[in-house]
């Protein structure tokens, strides 16, 4: 079994800066990616951000330049750090991952709230 656990939400005023984690934990043998994403209230789940086994990034048109994916250390953690937050980056934030063994299957965090608010 693979839990993912997400931390770091809150509220913020714009302009503000967050940083999420994840922590993955379980029978993890190899990662394929991992991911961030968001969902806002009355709109569709959407991708912010995804990292490679390779440490490639992709990141969303919206928030690119202001958020930065990164893997940490301890290889099955996950960040993102968020920058210059606007009020429309207002949702809940999930982590993902893709996984490749010891089977493929992809995870999904509890979800982390983010509020940016004056």
């Amino acid at each position: 079994q693979v839990q993912l656990v997400e931390s770091g939400g809150g509220l913020v005023q714009p302009g503000g800066s967050l940083r999420l984690s994840c922590a993955a934990s379980g029978r993890i043998f190899g990662i394929k990616s991992m991911a961030w994403y968001r969902q806002a209230p009355g709109k569709q789940r959407e991708r912010v951000a995804q990292i490679s086994s390779g440490s490639s990034t992709v990141y969303a048109d919206d928030v690119q330049g202001r958020f930065t994916i990164s893997r940490g250390n301890a290889k099955n953690t996950m960040y993102l750090q968020m920058d210059s937050l606007k009020p429309e980056d207002t949702a809940v934030y999930y982590c993902y991952m893709e996984l490749l063994a010891p089977a493929r299957d992809d995870y999904w965090g509890q979800g982390t709230q983010v509020t940016v608010s004056s």
